[in-house]
């Protein structure tokens, strides 16, 4: 009798959804997998030939795109492959950009185990839309076309910003003003292209979507507004701008250095984040090893670090500190 009892609550649970740990869904961007079970996601900037150290620029061997991008895939403990140049000169900025996503196409972004999926998933800075919005979403559409599976709107100031960012990346037969062309995306993410029109579309709006968007919020217009920016379905990651609004709440002293009000910067982090719980949306953070201890303990979720030995040692606590195992293929 006990035994029929406890297969029948069995039963009840796997028809409801309830009482068992649901397995991880097989994602093709693991970026929205780890999303998707709650866990903590981190990523670096992609290798340049333009470094900083704690003095500013630092001289570098250069090295080509391939150079650079097996440098990218060796380095195996990274959710995903970060570029914010496209944000400034898009004309000038892209095309080096897709030059180093045509270097990693061929480095190998693909790995089949445990399952298929895009290992080293690009994630890149589109410029603000706000200024012209129909010329943005061109851009969105040539970034989205190189193989990338995010997006990132920087400088959002407004929920229009949002709505107009999102359907830039959708195809219009799923709602959105994005382009019927797919570029290079297809073979980047190792399908065919009705396979990739299939899963190129937008996650949470779709369940299903490979596609992600990160919003940056770093303005006094942009945190005025930022309950009602959070509030837009769609939206993957909401991030506070950390180091332009450090800039944003500093001044310039007698002596011509900048003096910054500390108090009113992470104050406004924290408003950013405290709109982020509100409204159930994962929360973005720039950590580096010194700090990204106390943001996982504040809530923050999404971190992205710069390439280097900082940015390695950050991947490696934060892993320790959520007990994520260390690593990939």
């Amino acid at each position: 009798m006990r035994y029929r009892l406890m297969l029948s609550m069995f039963a009840v649970a796997m028809v409801s959804g309830t009482g068992f740990a649901k397995a991880p869904e097989q994602r093709l961007n693991p970026v929205i997998g780890l999303l998707e079970q709650h866990q903590p996601v981190m990523g670096l900037y992609r290798p340049s030939n333009q470094r900083f150290g704690p003095k500013g620029p630092e001289t570098v061997t250069q090295k080509s795109p391939l150079e650079l991008a097996k440098e990218t895939v060796a380095y195996k403990h990274s959710d995903f492959v970060f570029d914010g140049s496209p944000e400034h000169n898009f004309e000038q900025s892209f095309p080096v950009f897709a030059e180093f996503a045509g270097a990693l196409k061929q480095a190998g972004p693909l790995s089949q185990k445990p399952y298929p999926h895009i290992a080293y998933p690009m994630i890149v800075k589109a410029p603000q839309i706000a200024p012209d919005p129909a010329k943005v979403t061109g851009y969105i559409g040539q970034e989205l076309d190189a193989g990338v599976s995010g997006i990132m709107f920087v400088g959002v100031e407004s929920a229009e910003e949002v709505r107009q960012g999102i359907a830039a990346m959708r195809f219009k037969s799923n709602g959105g003003t994005r382009a019927d062309t797919v570029g290079a995306a297809p073979a980047f993410w190792g399908l065919s292209e009705k396979e990739y029109r299939q899963k190129a579309d937008l996650w949470p709006l779709n369940p299903k979507g490979e596609l992600l968007n990160w919003v940056v919020v770093e303005s006094k217009e942009g945190l005025k507004n930022v309950r009602e920016i959070a509030a837009v379905k769609g939206i993957g990651v909401l991030w506070p701008g950390a180091g332009t609004l450090r800039q944003v709440f500093s001044t310039t002293g007698a002596d011509g250095k900048r003096v910054v009000d500390e108090a009113a910067w992470e104050n406004a982090i924290q408003q950013v984040l405290a709109a982020c719980k509100e409204f159930n949306v994962p929360c973005g953070y720039p950590a580096r090893s010194t700090d990204i201890e106390m943001r996982i303990r504040q809530g923050f979720s999404v971190f992205v670090m710069g390439w280097g030995e900082d940015g390695f040692k950050t991947i490696e606590t934060g892993h320790k500190l959520s007990n994520r195992p260390l690593g990939h293929e």
